[in-house]
């Protein structure tokens, strides 16, 4: 079986390029969508293991996103961890009712990322993947 596949939809190329580095360091595969209608059509062709979501996308923002995977029965299963700089308050509680499994806010710590993206791809938290902190946060 070879590496789990993960989609980030943010529209900020610093951030997908940040997530990615630190995620190849980590045995992930990635690939990207800069808005919530390339975000439905990346998670349709790819079919990926976890997509990471940010909620302020230009064509829909990320709840118009899970609506959308939660319509498609086979993209329904897919995990979604909510990474937003949107307030926490407002967002969290709706994002997690509309079917995220994490919501974190950016900055995101890398260390926690990796944690919440290993919970739910159910991998042990031990995993054998080196854990690489020396990139800083997002």
């Amino acid at each position: 079986m070879g590496n789990k596949k993960i989609l980030i939809v943010d529209d900020d190329p610093d951030v997908r390029q940040g997530m990615h580095i630190r995620l190849k360091a980590n045995h992930y595969d990635t690939f990207f969508a800069i808005d919530a209608l390339s975000g439905i059509t990346e998670a349709r062709k790819h079919e990926p293991d976890l997509i990471i979501l940010d909620l302020g996308l230009p064509a829909g923002d990320g709840f118009v996103v899970m609506d959308r995977l939660k319509a498609n029965p086979y993209l329904a299963v897919i995990p979604v961890i909510v990474v937003s700089a949107r307030d926490v308050l407002a967002n969290k509680e709706r994002a997690l009712k509309a079917g995220a499994k994490a919501f974190l806010q950016k900055p995101v710590d890398n260390a926690e990322l990796l944690k919440v993206i290993r919970q739910a791809l159910g991998e042990p938290a031990q995993a054998t993947k080196p854990l690489v902190h020396d990139l800083g946060s997002l």
